[in-house]
């Protein structure tokens, strides 16, 4: 995208959609930072990340990072993460200099409150239009992060291109999934797999149109 301040976009490249999300190895992707961050539905298994996420994990998200020119966030991730990063001054994280707080993130939300993290913007009319829209500018990465509801939506009109799946080991048994009843059927190229020390497995995943089928022979 092109903005003062930007990094230089990929010359003659669109912007590219990609989903990054933590989940457990049954995929459960809510709450993953705290007991309290999400405990919509009654969960109460908050907090299952922090225990796994170790340098390479971290390392893997800065290169992630790295590579954003904006962030596409629903509103409950938004607030989320709006309660926390502003207030980050550890330079190890990257402070006021951080891609989160320094990019624009473009928000999916019914709400008419104020959005008052730095560099923040509502999204107007209808979702698909306007992510297309963002999407045909030349740059590199939109991100989205976390943001479940947002992203099976995004996934029913085709729009992700890239997901970073990193996968802890722990299994819930409940909980919000990223992957849930009534997503449509893809097909997927896998383009990276790390995995870290304490066991968390870093996939990324190129969308690849329909899925294909087949039959076993006996």
């Amino acid at each position: 995208m092109v903005r003062a301040g930007a990094r230089p976009a990929t010359e003659g490249g669109t912007v590219r959609l990609t989903l990054t999300t933590f989940l457990t190895v049954d995929g459960v992707m809510q709450a993953p930072g705290g007991a309290d961050e999400d405990r919509a539905g009654g969960f109460d298994l908050g907090g299952w990340l922090p225990p796994h996420f170790d340098e390479t994990v971290g390392q893997y998200m800065g290169e992630v990072l790295d590579r954003a020119d904006a962030f596409l966030l629903g509103r409950r991730t938004y607030d989320i993460m709006a309660a926390f990063w502003p207030h980050v001054t550890d330079p190890a994280e990257g402070g006021p200099d951080n891609p989160l707080n320094r990019l624009p993130k473009y928000v999916a939300t019914n709400r008419t409150d104020e959005l008052t993290w730095a560099g923040s913007h509502r999204l107007e009319g209808d979702l698909a239009k306007a992510v297309t829209e963002l999407k045909d500018r030349p740059g590199r990465e939109l991100q989205v992060h976390g943001s479940g509801a947002l992203a099976r939506s995004l996934m029913r009109e085709g729009l992700i291109d890239t997901y970073h799946l990193l996968i802890f080991p722990v299994v819930l048994g409940r909980g919000h999934r990223l992957f849930a009843d009534g997503v449509p059927p893809a097909g997927l190229r896998l383009a990276d797999s790390r995995t870290s020390g304490s066991g968390v497995t870093m996939l990324t995943y190129e969308s690849a149109g329909a899925p294909v089928f087949g039959s076993v022979e006996g």
